[in-house]
């Protein structure tokens, strides 16, 4: 069954020569334009028939305090730049939350003409290691790098997120897996997951979050292009424009070792990577945190340090 948006509307799968380019500041500002009616914003439309399902631009220029003419100009991506002022009233007249303002002022900074360009190997500092092989056993934890790559991870992060993929893969910077991808494209991965949208979409919207601090990554454009192409569901959901930095949420899932598990999982963050996501996750009943208990017995044997090993 297709993904279908928060809105009610199915989306459609991109346009082909669009597949793994992060959007344009233009592209974002339309999209939120869209969702905002003049009633939103309290502006009399006098019953006239409108063309255009949100605000009109000259209704937006008029609540940011900006021309139309310039406002066109941006959206459209004639205009060279935006200052951190203008942003922000466009930010307060659309009504975006704290990170979508973030995610409108990184697409601003944007080089007009980009180069994608393949980014260094990721690699968790020795601290962030150090704090995974603390964690106790009965708690499941592994390591993201920005493209939702497993850095690191504990036995039971293992054994909860994908116990079918090699323990030692993510020390192999070529096999590591990615959560991302498996979320959209590895059936049994998929499975393991009884909110199944709402984990994915969680991810698509971190992704768009981070596609537009890093837009010249060549291997985040690469994903992006690869599961628009390879899911019709994260094309939909890539296509509805959703953004976010998910920094705890609910887990419900169908274990195959286990059973059912509902999961919290947190975010810790680093300030000095702040791409390198730690996620922790916590039991949220009884039930769960016996299962938990059983994943930690069976993928402990014997106690050994926790994520990468070659």
């Amino acid at each position: 069954m297709p993904w279908v948006d928060p809105a009610g509307v199915p989306g459609g799968a991109p346009a082909a020569h669009n597949l793994g380019r992060v959007e344009s500041l233009g592209a974002f500002l339309k999209s939120r334009r869209d969702r905002v009616t003049p009633a939103d914003v309290g502006l009399r439309t006098h019953g006239a028939v409108r063309r255009v399902p949100g605000l009109r631009r000259e209704e937006l220029a008029l609540l940011a305090g900006v021309s139309a003419g310039y406002y066109t100009r941006l959206e459209q991506g004639q205009a060279e730049t935006a200052s951190p002022q203008v942003l922000d009233a466009l930010a307060r007249a659309l009504r975006l939350d704290e990170i979508e303002t973030v995610h409108l002022h990184n697409l601003a900074r944007r080089p007009a003409a980009r180069r994608l360009a393949e980014p260094p190997p990721e690699e968790p500092a020795p601290h962030v290691l150090a704090l995974l092989d603390a964690i106790a056993d009965a708690t499941p934890a592994i390591v993201l790098g920005r493209r939702g790559d497993v850095l690191a991870w504990n036995r039971t992060g293992h054994a909860l997120r994908a116990e079918h993929v090699p323990f030692g893969a993510p020390g192999h910077p070529a096999q590591r897996p990615s959560i991302t991808r498996m979320l959209f494209l590895d059936p049994l991965a998929r499975d393991l997951y009884r909110n199944w949208a709402e984990v994915a979409l969680a991810h698509v919207a971190h992704l768009r979050l981070t596609a537009g601090r890093h837009p010249t990554d060549a291997r985040l454009a690469e994903l992006i292009g690869e599961l628009s192409m390879r899911s019709d569901e994260f094309a939909a959901m890539w296509a509805s424009g959703v953004v976010a930095d998910c920094t705890t949420g609910t887990m419900e899932l169908q274990h195959p070792t286990v059973g059912p598990v509902e999961v919290t999982y947190h975010v810790w963050l680093q300030p000095d990577s702040p791409d390198v996501r730690l996620e922790i996750y916590t039991p949220n009943d009884p039930g769960s945190a016996d299962a938990l208990r059983i994943l930690a017995q069976q993928s402990h044997p014997d106690r050994e340090p926790a994520a990468r090993r070659r």
